[in-house]
């Protein structure tokens, strides 16, 4: 019997309260317990220079390379756990990552679309979410910063940025090495050489391997699903020539090859049945266990993802100001097999192969001074060129399938146009290796403008503004070709059957549409050309009823048009998105006292236009399908940041818009582009974090968002939803609540740090994570019996060693193996049938770490 969520928050919050625990953003190490450190002054460049965290003023989380080493955290995925604004889904793909802050975030699976959290690797922008998901290299510190930051970031900033700075090479001789082993036979290894080569030039290279076995089961092929197998290598160069001038030039490379991602049945329809497991014999999952982790794909879906790139960055110091430069190359490919229809039929199959190629360049000039006005001007430039060739086809499997759901519709059609001396029946239609290939370009030029500065008019009172110019330019082709004979045909007129009589239809046809009031006479009785297109309800006034197929007035019981998802693509070449604006940021800070400060800002964020590169693109530019308009974001804030001693708290309230969001919501082979009227968001977002006495922290964050679609008139219909009648392509969720989006998250982690005597330390670590339900009826209708719980998340590590000899790490994730599904989405093809994706199993290992 599954423990309810209401005690699995208890017992959770209980095993978290049993410890003292630490803050994520800085804690002692297990090797320096008795040392103190001030939690207040916790140095962040949120704001591109040096400041504390209590002295910034912007809502951010910092979350230091202790919690990330002692949370056993491998990539950004995992770090949502620590920071509740912070969710970061995966879907059906290893490059599938979605960054969402506040609730807002987009990008995810169609690569025409670039988030609206900006990523950032020491000042390097990511243009793709896959670009960011390889295992971490040697971390400083990541920041998550909350809300438009495009005045201090020079792209795609809209929703918020992530900023990762990396540990930079030192002066001296020293390395370190870890070994992992884990449940599902993990192994995992890192290794990092520091080298002084000599008093003004330092190296750093690191590499790291991650693998695991599958954590689902696809009980079709008895394969493993959601592998790790990952290799990561990385150099890092500093010259500092003078104290005035110092360079940085880093190289990474990194490669993944993996089978992901699980997605399990949690609803069962008549198709998915009745034809799937009935008329083709295929293995169908069962929706009773979901939390089995079993999936029942025809092919497994596999991943293989190369990323590689340099940067170089220049200091200098010139006097009145620090002028800084970075240059950086990258290259990215991406290649994925996917079992589109997820069962164990060979229904339809999808290849696709990705290369990304990125040049940025980024300049700023911050002053250098103790006097009241401190001020800071930069401009970015940057290209992109994505190239994806992406191959649709039939299995084996999709004519059988395709019979079983129209009722046999296609061997009729067939038969009446070979009648007709059309074409030769069983062998034309929906034939296995025929299908869609499109070849998509994406060519995009950015550049940006941006400043911003501080003045303090007394020593409490200080203002701040900023402002930035964003200029984007994009050129998109999309070439295709339908080979399926059967997605190709005029279903309103084909060829050859209008000149039958329309005594040749079998009498079950006839009959039908006799019932349905279509008159022989009116066309001259003559099988009508448009006998399986839409367009024939105009002549079918009356309703269809048992033994016909059940149809409403004015609908044709045998269109065939739902099966023509292969369907030739709306090619077009060299179509252009252009686009530019001007945003801006102001912001009155006061401190009260030494220890509490508090601020509010109002300012205007901006995401340029998308192409949609899915084979769902289609005209007109600009409007439904083929691309989108910009996103326009204003968010009003009022910050609150308090310090005492041993601790600190703060709080953010804030209300955040977006105009024309770009909604891109998935359709099985293809993603529906679109611009929401309006989203927005009201909440808070409160961190904390305490020391009550030497050796025990506290720490967590609490966020709270009541989300809202203020006007979103062209959602993409769904059969599930009642208003989606036939011929009905949109339906209107203003004044609903978006999907996927908790109410509630809530991050508690807890640590004591100990000794043990002849320089032997330890920790105990814990973390809880909570998430409220998420509403999905943008999707799944409230019929469906399983639904989407809260989940309540609990990681444990125990941590003992002595640098000089080895350090031992015990690590537990889901611990407590909570049950909860992170999204879902109609199957393909298969009405009335619902596939999910729950979160991962419970995992865990022991690390072995050494320096020297």
């Amino acid at each position: 019997m599954k423990t309810s969520s209401k005690t699995k928050f208890l017992l959770s919050a209980a095993l978290v309260a049993l410890l003292p625990a630490a803050p994520v953003f800085a804690q002692e190490a297990p090797e320096a317990a008795a040392e103190e450190v001030d939690t207040t002054e916790i140095v962040v460049t949120a704001g591109k220079r040096e400041q504390t965290l209590q002295d910034v003023a912007i809502s951010v989380s910092v979350t230091s390379a202790q919690t990330i080493e002692q949370s056993s955290i491998n990539d950004l995925i995992d770090l949502q756990f620590l920071v509740p604004s912070l969710k970061i889904p995966q879907f059906n793909a290893a490059s599938e990552v979605n960054f969402v802050i506040r609730g807002f975030g987009n990008g995810s699976g169609n690569i025409g679309i670039e988030s609206s959290v900006g990523v950032f690797v020491d000042g390097v922008y990511r243009s793709k979410s896959a670009s960011a998901i390889a295992d971490l290299p040697e971390i400083e510190r990541i920041e998550v910063l909350r809300g438009p930051q495009s005045t201090l970031f020079g792209k795609n900033t809209s929703a918020g940025a992530i900023s990762i700075v990396t540990k930079k090479p030192t002066f001296d001789w020293n390395g370190n090495a870890s070994v992992t082993f884990g449940n599902f036979d993990a192994r995992e290894g890192t290794m990092s050489l520091n080298a002084g080569l000599s008093d003004t030039t330092a190296l750093r290279v690191s590499g790291t391997f991650n693998k695991r076995d599958g954590t689902f089961n696809n009980i079709n092929l008895g394969t493993k699903v959601n592998n790790r197998d990952r290799f990561s290598l990385r150099y890092d160069m500093i010259w500092e020539p003078s104290a005035d001038v110092s360079f940085r030039l880093i190289g990474d490379y990194n490669k993944l090859t993996e089978i992901c991602c699980g997605a399990v049945p949690i609803f069962n329809g008549p198709v998915t049945t009745g034809v799937i497991g009935g008329l083709l014999g295929a293995q169908i999952g069962n929706p009773a266990r979901v939390f089995n982790y079993e999936t029942v794909y025809s092919e497994d879906p596999v991943n293989k993802l190369t990323g590689k790139g340099v940067s170089l960055q220049g200091d200098f110091d010139i006097g009145f100001a620090k002028l800084t430069s970075i240059t950086a190359l990258r290259r990215q490919t991406d290649s994925a097999a996917i079992d589109v229809d997820f069962t164990a039929a060979k229904i339809v199959d999808q290849k696709i192969d990705t290369e990304i190629k990125n040049f940025t360049q980024e300049f700023r000039l911050a002053s250098d001074g103790d006097g009241p006005f401190s001020w800071l001007v930069g401009a970015f430039y940057g290209t992109e060129t994505i190239d994806r060739d992406e191959f649709i086809k039939w299995g084996i499997q999709g004519r059988p399938f395709i019979n079983g759901i129209t009722g046999g519709l296609i061997p009729l059609l067939e038969g009446l146009q070979a009648a007709s001396g059309g074409i030769a029946p069983g062998t034309t239609y929906i034939q296995p290796g025929q299908g869609v290939r499109v070849d998509y370009e994406l060519k995009n030029k950015s550049y940006s403008l941006f400043g911003q500065a501080d003045y303090k008019l007394t020593d409490k009172l200080t203002i701040s503004g900023g402002l930035a110019y964003l200029n984007d330019k994009k050129v998109g082709t999309m070439n295709g070709l339908s080979t399926d004979a059967f997605a190709r045909l005029d279903l309103n007129n084909v060829a050859n059957i209008g000149l039958l009589p329309f005594g040749a239809l079998p009498a079950g046809v006839a009959g039908c549409l006799l019932q349905k009031g279509y008159n022989p006479a009116a066309n001259g009785g003559f099988v009508p050309a448009n006998l399986f297109g839409g367009s024939l309800g105009a002549s079918l006034p009356g309703a269809g009823s048992a033994p016909c197929p059940v149809s409403p007035a004015g609908a044709n019981p045998f269109a065939l048009g739902g099966a023509q998802f292969l369907s030739q693509p709306f090619n077009y070449t060299d179509e252009r998105l252009k686009a530019d604006k001007v945003v801006y940021m102001g912001r009155i800070a006061y401190d009260f006292s030494r220890r509490l400060n508090a601020y509010i800002s109002y300012s205007k964020g901006w995401k340029a236009g998308a192409f949609n590169l899915s084979r769902d693109s289609r005209p007109p530019l600009n409007g439904v399908g083929r691309s989108t308009d910009p996103e326009n974001v204003t968010v009003y804030e009022l910050g609150i940041k308090g310090s005492f001693q041993g601790g600190f708290a703060n709080l953010a309230v804030f209300k955040q818009s977006i105009k024309g969001f770009q909604s891109n919501a998935f359709t099985g082979t293809g993603f529906n582009l679109v611009n929401a009227g309006e989203q927005s968001v009201k909440g808070f977002e409160f961190d904390f974090g305490y020391r009550p006495f030497r050796g025990l922290n506290l720490g967590g964050g609490v966020t709270y968002l009541d989300p809202l679609y203020d006007s979103f008139t062209r959602a993409r219909c769904i059969s599930a939803d009642p208003r989606c009648t036939p011929g009905v392509q949109f339906r209107d969720l203003s004044g609903t609540t978006p999907d996927g989006i908790s109410k509630w998250s809530v991050n508690l982690n807890a640590a004591y740090n100990f000794e043990l005597g002849s320089d032997w330390n330890g920790y105990l670590r814990a973390e809880y994570s909570y998430a409220s339900t998420i509403k999905n009826n943008v999707e799944i209708t409230p019929a469906i019996p399983i639904g989407f719980s809260d989940y309540n998340n609990v990681n444990m590590s125990l941590g003992i060693g002595n640098k000089e000899i080895v350090e031992a790490q015990f690590w537990v994730r889901n611990l407590t193996k909570d049950q909860a599904l992170i999204a879902a989405f109609p199957s393909v093809a298969q009405a009335g049938s619902f596939a999910g994706y729950p979160i991962q199993p419970r995992t865990y290992g022991i690390t072995l770490r050494k320096s020297f």
